[in-house]
């Protein structure tokens, strides 16, 4: 029977919760930590594959082709922090998580990364102690920014391309615009029981989702022109948006090849533009593997 003085001292209550800490599941850094290594097996292999083929070629000479090239790279993890500082009060060493659930987005599976950043919010149970809820509906509103804003500039750039694509070509963009609107629709359909957070904050996470693909397309688009200036920098604001338009539908193989070519019909110098292609390509994977090293060896230095 606990005493008067020590309910409201409040001793044996707060005591009791102290070793608590030491039996916090340890799966999320197990599973973190696997996927940790899976991005760096997958950079690895990425870059002595074939991500060496771009770096004999010639950088691009300005230097704002890297400033842009950055913003466009950094602003996944960037506005995804936005979201979660607001939601969380995320400290700023969770920066260094979503760069590498970029990371892992892009040289894992799709989607490994958000499995990362759960397992590694899970582990962090002191800043937050149901991540999953929060993490689901910042994906999914992510994928549905995406496809929305996708067919948005399919719809746009369409008419100006609509003859260099063949019949089978764009029956396959039919289908894979009507798909991602589908997904999207059903996902809308049965918000009440998908998303778990209230509507007002849903509204301002899918708002910003939207700005992050406009200005990383429009940083892409920027960083293009300063590589090959002789091109006209409204025809690689549109080709962003059509690398956003490739990049983002499904059933399509190839993609990359497919923009490349899609690329090319548009503005030629098709062998300047491949240099270009497969520069930016291993440039990704440099930045990638240097930003692995700067936040992920940190983390296993402290084994987060």
């Amino acid at each position: 029977m606990v005493s008067d003085t020590e309910a409201v001292r409040g001793g044996p209550d707060l005591a009791g919760l102290e070793p608590m800490e030491r039996f916090r599941p340890r799966w999320p850094r197990m599973l973190g930590a696997a996927l940790s290594a899976l991005m760096i097996v997958g950079l690895a292999w990425e870059l002595f594959d074939h991500g060496w083929a771009g770096v004999e070629l010639a950088a691009p000479d300005s230097p704002w082709f890297y400033v842009f090239f950055a913003l466009a790279y950094l602003s996944p993890p960037l506005f995804d922090f936005v979201i979660f500082r607001a939601l969380w009060r995320l400290p700023f060493d969770g920066f260094g998580a979503l760069v590498r659930k970029r990371i892992a987005n892009d040289v894992v599976i799709g989607y490994s990364g958000d499995v990362f950043f759960y397992a590694w919010a899970r582990a962090r149970l002191k800043m937050v102690t149901a991540p999953f809820g929060a993490v689901k509906d910042v994906t999914i509103l992510s994928g549905i920014a995406g496809n929305i804003v996708t067919v948005a500039m399919l719809a746009v750039a369409l008419p100006f391309a609509f003859e260099l694509f063949t019949p089978p070509q764009l029956r396959m963009l039919a289908w894979s615009a009507a798909v991602a609107v589908g997904i999207s629709g059903v996902l809308l359909l049965f918000s009440r029981r998908v998303f778990s957070l209230p509507a007002p904050t849903l509204g301002w996470i899918f708002g910003v989702h939207c700005m992050r693909l406009i200005l990383g397309s429009l940083a892409f688009g920027i960083a293009s022109y300063f590589a090959m200036p002789l091109v006209s920098i409204k025809w690689w604001l549109f080709l962003a948006a059509g690398r956003l338009v490739v990049a983002r539908l499904p059933l399509l193989p190839n993609k990359d090849l497919l923009f490349a070519n899609f690329a090319i019909m548009f503005i030629g110098h098709g062998e300047a533009l491949s240099d270009l292609v497969a520069f930016v390509a291993t440039l990704t994977l440099f930045t990638h593997a240097v930003l692995m090293a700067a936040f992920g060896l940190p983390a296993l230095a402290r084994k987060e």
